[in-house]
């Protein structure tokens, strides 16, 4: 009887903590995505994509991994939430702008935070806050490469189509929206080559191969490449189960075909 009561009580309690251990690891899957339309002279551009990070610190592991290898940084939302600290935040930042100059969408949880105050330290960390607007990067040869974000659809009214108005309709587009239902908005002429969101954490605690949300993954549309992050960090609980917490850097070129390495 003894026995079966501490089973009953130290299994549960060593199921929790192999969660929490799993939400705390580092994963970097590395991609190779390939699109006609790429600029030729940009010859390849390297992003390093970071989603949810919601309470965690970004591990040191992750930023050496990446130092020297991306040539900007993106931030899919969620890079806080209420009770995180500013200062853990900065921290974060920190340590993003040591691989390259970072870009930011608004998640939801960000929305938790004091805007005014979270603009006042991105402005200090040379953070380029993308809302429902776009920053064009071009090459030696003048051929352009647009990176474009999504706000939050949760809170927004957003018209796609409104916000890709002003933008080259032939160039090359990557687009950034936390929310993946975005998805749902794009048309075949919008031309997006690349479209990247978090928000689900792949569901974060998976039973059986079942969660509230898919597994994240790389979709290949007709016309559009979609990434949904499973993200870095947690929300509400620090557990996670079948779906690891992950970080992305992303190879894009002009010629070769898809490869993802973990």
């Amino acid at each position: 009887m003894e026995i079966l009561l501490i089973i009953i009580i130290v299994l549960p309690v060593l199921f929790l903590w192999y969660m929490w251990k799993v939400a705390q690891e580092n994963h970097m899957i590395k991609h190779k995505l390939s699109f006609p339309s790429f600029p030729v002279s940009f010859g390849e551009i390297n992003i390093f994509f970071i989603s949810d990070i919601h309470r965690r610190l970004i591990s040191e592991k992750i930023i050496d991994q990446v130092k020297g290898k991306a040539d900007l940084v993106i931030i899919g939302g969620d890079l806080t939430e209420k009770g995180v600290p500013y200062t853990r935040t900065e921290e974060n930042l920190r340590r993003l702008n040591e691989i390259a100059p970072i870009y930011f969408i608004w998640g939801n949880n960000d929305y938790e935070k004091n805007r005014t105050k979270l603009m006042e330290i991105f402005h200090k960390n040379f953070v380029t806050v993308l809302e429902n607007d776009y920053r064009v990067l071009q090459s030696d040869k003048g051929e352009k490469l647009y990176i474009i974000g999504i706000g939050e659809i949760k809170y927004q009214d957003i018209c796609l189509e409104s916000v890709l108005e002003p933008v080259d309709k032939e160039s090359f587009k990557i687009v950034i929206c936390h929310n993946p239902e975005i998805w749902n908005d794009v048309k075949k002429e919008h031309r997006i080559s690349l479209l990247l969101s978090g928000h689900t954490h792949g569901g974060q605690i998976r039973l059986f191969g079942l969660g509230l949300y898919p597994k994240g993954k790389l979709y290949q549309g007709q016309e559009t490449t979609l990434l949904i992050s499973n993200g870095y960090g947690t929300t509400q609980l620090p557990l996670r189960l079948g779906a690891r917490p992950e970080t992305h850097l992303i190879k894009i070129t002009g010629n070769k075909e898809n490869e993802d390495h973990p």
